[in-house]
């Protein structure tokens, strides 16, 4: 195949790391208060929604790994390059590189809405998002391991957090999720849809997959750390279905933090704003990963230096936020890109492997006609 790239072992990781990159990429602003979105559209069987979406994730990563697989040594872009042509496959991987700013200038944005909603409503949105560039653009020029360490650490000194969700359990009501299936199915799968802004992040693996060492454990670690995400997201949407009233959640806009702001300790009253603060290093990876993917996918199209390129990315991404200041425009993004983010992550990648196949089939016929020439 065209393309591949050349990689030095030094650049290289172990497959089971991947666990740590997949799961910490989906994991992120989305938490925060993705139960009104898909409660809207789902009902109290929201959480069948949850499920769904957790399925077609592991769908999708099969198709992708089957595809990286055909190709072996060569990611997204360059088999872009190879199925469609220089000029086709470069406009897709322009599409790619803009499709992964805009990941990370919604993730940024909707952090730095959070922090003036429920900390600090003076600060300047400059002043967050200069703050958090910085140590991105200082994670990125470590290189990937440093990207990866990045992501172990986001979720082994998160883990504490999400145990929380145990405290509004106390006054959890189960009949809240009865009856069971009551919501029609096309409700089902359209909050299964409205799920693609908070599930994405597992695309990742298109990029990184030339990287990983022993890929024939790829598939393994793939959906271990899919399962995971879907566990998590699962059991907070059960959290707060079961916790708040059908009018209450539906007015929450972060329904995860207000669930956080009902523990409280002895030592500590306002527990919501350590889980704020501390979810910095849970939006980190995602920033980081995105960053990463688009500078690969610009490699192949300019010759451009990371130290460069990080700067311009960065650079834009502030301005962006700046730009984008009222709660109405931060949701209207979010809305449309997810709405873009689901054919690019869930449908886009199925598509790509069919077509990868009958390449392959065609090139093995093509093969197989001049041996016998």
């Amino acid at each position: 195949m065209k393309n591949p790239l050349q990689l030095s072992p030094k650049d290289m990781i172990n497959a089971y790391l991947l666990f740590f990159v997949i799961h910490s990429a989906q994991v992120g602003v989305g938490i925060q208060g993705f139960q009104r979105i898909v409660y809207k559209d789902a009902g109290h069987d929201a959480w069948i929604s949850v499920l769904l979406a957790g399925i077609a994730t592991h769908i999708v990563t099969f198709c992708m790994i089957k595809t990286l697989e055909i190709y072996g040594s060569n990611d997204l872009y360059g088999i872009q390059q190879d199925i469609f042509g220089k000029w086709i496959g470069n406009f897709l991987n322009v599409i790619y590189i803009a499709y992964c700013f805009v990941a990370s200038f919604s993730v940024l944005r909707n952090y730095i809405e959070v922090i003036q909603a429920w900390m600090f409503p003076s600060i300047g949105t400059w002043f967050l998002s200069a703050t958090i560039l910085i140590i991105i653009i200082y994670a990125f020029t470590g290189g990937l391991r440093v990207i990866v360490g990045v992501s172990f650490f986001s979720i082994v000194l998160s883990l504490w957090i999400f145990p929380m969700l145990l405290f509004p359990m106390k006054f959890s009501t189960v009949d809240s999720l009865l009856p069971i299936l009551e919501t029609n199915f096309s409700s089902l799968l359209k909050g299964a849809q409205s799920m693609t802004f908070t599930i994405i992040g597992f695309e990742i693996l298109n990029i990184i997959y030339p990287f990983i060492k022993d890929k024939k454990n790829v598939s393994k670690y793939a959906h271990m750390s899919l399962l995971a995400t879907t566990i998590l997201y699962l059991a907070v949407m059960l959290v707060s279905i079961t916790y708040y009233s059908e009018g209450k959640l539906l007015k929450t806009i972060w329904a995860t933090l207000t669930l956080f702001s009902f523990i409280s300790f002895p030592f500590m009253e306002r527990f919501e704003f350590v889980a704020v603060c501390f979810w910095m290093l849970i939006i980190l990876p995602n920033l980081c990963l995105y960053l990463w993917a688009a500078y690969r996918g610009t490699q192949r199209l300019v010759n451009i230096s990371g130290t460069k390129f990080v700067w311009i990315f960065s650079i834009l991404v502030f301005i962006a936020t700046l730009l984008v200041q009222t709660r109405t425009q931060i949701n209207t993004i979010n809305t449309y890109f997810g709405k873009v983010a689901f054919y690019i992550i869930f449908v886009y990648p199925i598509f790509l492997f069919f077509i990868a196949i009958i390449k392959k089939k065609f090139i093995a016929k093509k093969e197989h006609k001049n041996e016998k020439a």
